[in-house]
């Protein structure tokens, strides 16, 4: 049996084949799906990845977090619950000698609600489906997102986010609907005007 493959589109670590585990709910990102949203990000970003941290919160295959290493992010934090996933994030990294990628080993919210880091420009959510994942994560991300912060989102139905995210882009790809939002930090909850 042939064992399934993903590649890196763009970057240093263009070409590179990422190796599928088999395991429950992971579903890697198709290449041209990361090479889309990864056009978004270069025109939101003018080019310049140089200064960005990244997280990755359902690694799985890495192939999202792995995508803005290539393409020459200061930082990408990967996070994955499966450890035969981890060991495989590991040994890649290892071979690309992506000494600016870190793998953590946990769960997203746990990670999410001890991280103390310096704030992320992109969080990458591609969490499995059919389990409510997204309902959990929207009130732990405003903390770790700088101003401005964009979040990817994988979801099976076209999301409408809540405030303080709006919604960039969008496209879908098979049964898989993609997101591009932005975290308004600055975005004010509008008052009620007073009726006297």
């Amino acid at each position: 049996m042939k064992k399934h493959l993903v590649r890196i589109v763009g970057g240093d670590y263009r070409r590179t084949s990422i190796p599928v585990i088999e395991a429950a709910g992971l579903r890697p990102t198709p290449d041209r799906v990361r090479e889309t949203l990864y056009n978004w990000l270069q025109h939101l970003w003018a080019h310049d990845f140089s200064q960005k941290r990244v997280l990755d919160l359902f690694a799985g295959t890495g192939a999202l977090g792995f995508e803005a290493a290539s393409r020459g992010v200061a930082h990408v934090q990967m996070v994955e619950s499966n450890p035969a996933a981890v060991a495989a994030l590991r040994s890649l990294r290892s071979r690309l000698k992506a000494d600016h990628v870190r793998i953590h080993s946990g769960d997203a919210r746990m990670v999410l609600d001890r991280t103390s880091a310096d704030p992320f420009d992109l969080v990458l959510l591609d969490p499995p489906f059919g389990q409510q994942w997204l309902d959990t994560l929207w009130a732990r991300l405003p903390p770790i997102l700088a101003p401005d912060g964009l979040v990817y989102v994988e979801s099976e139905t076209a999301l409408v986010p809540p405030e303080p995210f709006e919604l960039l882009r969008q496209g879908k790809a098979g049964q898989v609907h993609f997101h591009l939002l932005r975290f308004a930090a600055a975005q004010k909850k509008v008052n009620n005007p007073e009726t006297s």
